[in-house]
């Protein structure tokens, strides 16, 4: 599901892939059995690579990794969160638009 320009966030990886990262992370929350997570997932791939080498873009499936979405309260998905310097600058939940989602991140690259 992924494209080369997106990593996978799990809670083992989560800190050192997104809390301790040099630049801004997007993470995807999402299931495969959420409609509106896979119909938001190609917008998350092509901002992956329009946005490569300025932003880290990753997902993280909720259900196999349960920790990360306790810790940050995530109760809709999709959620996608902006981390910088291992805080949360942005969010937003539900289904955007690609444009909505590149303004927001683009704030912080």
């Amino acid at each position: 599901m992924a494209s080369d320009n997106v990593q996978t966030f799990t809670d083992t990886n989560f800190e050192q892939s997104v809390i301790k990262s040099a630049k801004p992370v997007l993470v995807d929350f999402w299931a495969e059995w959420c409609a509106p997570c896979r119909r938001i997932a190609p917008t998350v791939e092509a901002l992956a690579s329009e946005l490569e080498g300025r932003v880290v873009v990753g997902k993280m499936n909720v259900d196999e990794n349960p920790e990360v979405p306790f810790r940050y309260s995530i109760r809709g998905i999709p959620t996608l969160l902006l981390f910088k310097g291992g805080e949360i600058v942005e969010s937003i939940v539900g289904l955007v638009s690609k444009d909505e989602l590149k303004r927001m991140v683009e704030k912080h690259a």
